[in-house]
């Protein structure tokens, strides 16, 4: 209850458009009810008039016949018009909505979720939230509308077939439906579920495929992804067998309401107590009823999946930011040094600190090197310096204030970031790097792919920076892919730069060619390099080794080169891509 009724708060800016288009709903129903019963009207009574040889007006019903179809027509239509227009509404303002709530738990509290389980919720989940108001909440206030109205009319003429209205509509209106719900709930979740699942396992596999073919010669995953397909159309058939049960059941009540007024009034035609083109258009009346009585059960067997979906998405968004912003957030300075004091930070679950009491000063026109062993804590300094993280125990300040005081999004826009893992889009180079500086000029584009050495590359394409790269950069090398996101980095006029191996998978001549690159386009800027190579390390102002978490070395080039041996990979030992 607590999910449908937060999932209606969120339609109160769509409510006008939706209660126009219930009301629209109804009218066009009752504009159907009224012209059959109209019909049936007409015909018997111009039967019986011709039967006894009488005269009738036939214009006036034939007049209100036009009226109701033209009405049931228009309203049909506008309908449609109106109910998909407020449901195109509530799922495009649904999506910022759940992004905006998404962005602030990126990534430290998401990090049990795939890229696939994201996909789900974007797309799936909130794809099927259309369905709360066209499948259940419209037909549902629509139906109560008709049928009060409709039952008004026939206790008009008859109150045992006004309660056998009431009857039969209660029955194929409330408890079919709940019916419907008790068999079909259980598989309507497992739909809600499965259908995630499904997403879930086709992202790893369509991403993996290459792995796979190696080292999956078994093809278990795909035997997997066969399984949560085979589950999920059983699910699916069990639901429309219930839905075709629940139809039958609808259309025998309505049949069953009509032999019934027929038996009622039968009687009362022959005593000469009821016009006798009465009965048929009561009879007609309440059959055509039943259109409003049509649509509920669907939707009751569509509400479990409906609310599964909503409380996927509410569980995502409620979770606690890692790092909540302030109620009142300080303007973030243009330019300023980046301190941490005694900074350190435990993952949840770890038995050790994954930063221990690291002190820093990164300001501007200074470099610092970070070096030391993988695990060693490096690019734990950077998720604390973009706000990824909290520093607990110790502090990281900013412009002279603690970073607490300022909005993260805002302080990020002061860093220009490599990450280890850099994410490419599946879209051309051109439209990958303006994500960094959407107003970028053609030469200040040119100038950044230049320095990190990709240009050469990107002139040899026929298609140049409107070349597609592929989802996750997969057209084009890992080399090539790491200074494609050098490029972005180095596009936006950051204060500090931040760069997390910068050159991995590059020979030894590349590295120092973008590495002379990037030093001389960072010389009024703060930089700081994380890295497990020795390359151009001298012309650092202090250099950092980290192991365990711990700073156990530090000082100038000089004394450091000296004194420190870092171990490289055996892919670098082997050499990286030339350039």
């Amino acid at each position: 209850m607590k999910d449908a009724l937060r999932l209606l708060a969120l339609m109160r800016p769509q409510a006008g458009w939706m209660a126009l288009a219930v009301l629209l709903s109804a009218l066009a129903t009752l504009a159907h009810v009224a012209l059959m019963a109209t019909s049936g009207w007409f015909i018997t009574a111009m039967a019986l008039a011709g039967a006894a040889g009488a005269s009738m007006n036939y214009f006036t019903p034939a007049a209100y016949i036009r009226a109701f179809a033209l009405v049931r027509t228009v309203g049909r239509y506008a309908e449609r018009l109106v109910g998909h227009e407020a449901t195109l509404k509530f799922v495009a303002n649904l999506r910022p909505w759940f992004f905006v709530r998404l962005t602030p738990l990126a990534p430290a509290a998401l990090e049990d979720q795939r890229s696939g389980d994201l996909l789900t919720h974007l797309k799936g989940d909130i794809d099927r939230l259309e369905f709360a108001f066209l499948r259940i909440l419209s037909p549902a206030l629509a139906a109560v509308l008709v049928l009060a109205a409709g039952l008004f009319v026939v206790a008009a003429y008859d109150g045992a077939m006004a309660l056998v209205l009431l009857g039969t509509a209660l029955l194929g209106g409330l408890g079919l439906p709940l019916l419907v719900h008790r068999l079909g709930a259980a598989a309507s979740r497992r739909v809600t579920a499965r259908s995630a699942d499904l997403n879930v396992l086709l992202v790893d596999h369509l991403d993996g495929r290459a792995e796979l073919d190696i080292y999956d010669p078994g093809r278990r995953h795909r035997a997997a992804l066969d399984a949560a397909s085979d589950g999920l159309i059983a699910d699916e058939s069990r639901l429309a067998g219930i839905a075709g049960f629940a139809g039958a059941g609808v259309g025998l009540a309505a049949q069953t309401t009509l032999l019934l007024v027929l038996a009622i009034g039968a009687p009362r035609v022959l005593d000469g107590s009821l016009p006798g083109a009465d009965l048929p258009m009561l009879a007609l009346l309440v059959l055509a009823l039943f259109d409003a009585v049509a649509p509920l059960p669907l939707a009751f067997q569509t509400l479990p999946g409906t609310l599964a979906s909503a409380r996927r998405i509410f569980a995502l968004v409620d979770r606690p930011a890692p790092v909540p912003d302030p109620a009142a957030p300080k303007p973030v300075p243009a330019e300023g040094a980046l301190v941490f004091a005694h900074a350190g930070f435990t993952y949840p679950g770890a038995a050790a600190p994954a930063v221990e009491h690291v002190d820093l000063t990164l300001a501007p026109g200074r470099r610092i090197a970070i070096i030391g062993p993988s695990g060693s804590g490096k690019s734990s300094l950077i998720a604390l310096a973009l706000r990824f993280r909290a520093a607990e125990p110790g502090a990281l300040a900013y412009g002279g204030a603690p970073v607490e005081a300022y909005e993260a999004d805002a302080l990020r826009q002061r860093m220009s970031v490599l990450a280890q893992q850099d994410h490419l889009f599946s879209a051309t180079i051109r439209e990958n790097l303006l994500i960094a500086a959407p107003q970028a000029s053609p030469a200040e584009i040119e100038a950044a792919c230049a320095r990190a050495g990709i240009l050469s590359f990107i002139k040899a394409q026929p298609d140049g920076l409107e070349t597609f790269i592929g989802a996750h950069g997969a057209k084009i090398s890992g080399g090539e892919a790491r200074r494609l996101g050098l490029a972005r980095t180095l596009l936006k006029e950051a204060p500090m730069v931040l760069l997390d191996e910068p050159t991995e998978g590059l020979d030894a001549d590349t590295e120092r060619r973008v590495l002379d690159a990037v030093l001389e386009a960072t010389r009024a800027r703060a930089l700081l390099l994380v890295t497990h190579r020795m390359v151009r390390l001298e012309a650092m102002d202090e250099i950092i080794l980290m192991e365990a978490g711990r700073i156990v070395a530090r000082g100038p080039p000089a004394e450091m080169m000296r004194h420190v041996a870092v171990v490289e990979p055996e892919a670098d030992r082997l050499g990286g891509e030339s350039a």
